[in-house]
C-alpha cells in the first residue's frame, strides 16, 4: 500500500465530459464510505492500472483527496464489453481496523481425480465473499480439488472451517463440481436414431 494515487475532483455533467476525460487517458470515478460524502474523482488510467497489478483488485490503496490522505478498495469497476477500457470505478473508503465485506477470488489447485477420468470441471461461481479487516484480505483463496471424483462438488460448507476467514457467502455456494463426460450419452442417443 505504499504508492499513493493522486486523484482529482471532477464536476459531474454532460456525457461529453466524460468522454474528453476518457480521451485523455483518466477513467471517472467516484469515491465514498468512511468519513467521506460521495466524491466525484477522475483518476488516471495508467496509474490505476499499475496500481492493480501490484496490489490486486482486492488491495488497500491509499489515495490524496483534498490534501488528506485516504484508505479505499475497489467496490465496482464498469467496463466495456467490447474493449478492455473501464468506463467507470467505485472506491470505498474505509477504516482500516473495521471488518468490511470483500468479494475473493476462488483459485483451484491439484489435478483432480476425476478429471484424470475424463469428467469435465465446472465452476459455477468464481468468487465469495468474506468479512475481513482490509489489510487482511487475500488475493485469492486456494481449494485443492486433488480428490475430487466425478460427479463431486465443493460447496462453501466444505471450506468453512478450513480456511482463517469469515465467510458470508451461503453454505450451498458451490464453488466447484466434476461433472461426468456427456459425449458418451449424446453419441448413444444418436446411434439409436439412426437404427429407428
Amino acid at each position: 500500500m505504499s504508492t499513493v494515487l493522486s486523484v482529482n475532483k471532477r464536476k459531474t455533467g454532460h456525457r461529453s465530459t466524460l468522454t474528453q476525460l476518457r480521451k485523455g487517458g483518466a477513467i471517472p470515478a467516484v469515491i465514498y464510505g468512511y468519513n467521506l460524502e460521495s466524491t466525484p474523482i477522475s483518476i488516471s488510467e495508467k496509474e490505476f492500472r499499475k496500481s492493480i497489478q501490484k496490489n490486486g483488485q482486492n488491495g488497500v490503496f491509499s489515495m490524496e483527496l483534498d490534501g488528506r490522505k485516504v484508505n479505499v478498495v475497489v467496490s465496482e469497476i464498469q467496463q466495456c464489453s467490447m474493449k478492455d477500457a473501464v468506463n467507470h470505478i467505485d472506491f470505498l473508503a474505509i477504516n482500516m481496523s473495521e471488518a468490511i465485506e470483500a468479494e475473493v477470488p476462488i483459485k483451484l489447485v491439484g489435478e483432480s481425480v476425476g478429471i484424470g477420468k475424463g469428467g469435465i470441471l465446472m465452476q459455477p461461481n468464481l468468487d465469495i465473499k468474506i468479512k475481513v479487516k482490509p489489510a487482511d484480505i487475500p488475493e485469492a483463496i486456494e481449494i485443492d480439488i486433488t480428490k475430487l471424483q466425478i460427479g463431486e462438488s465443493i460447496t462453501v460448507a466444505d471450506i468453512r472451517d478450513m480456511i482463517n476467514f469469515d465467510i458470508i457467502s451461503e453454505s450451498d455456494h458451490t464453488l466447484v463440481t466434476i461433472m461426468a463426460p456427456t459425449a458418451v450419452v449424446e453419441d448413444t442417443a444418436d446411434s439409436t436414431q439412426e437404427q429407428a
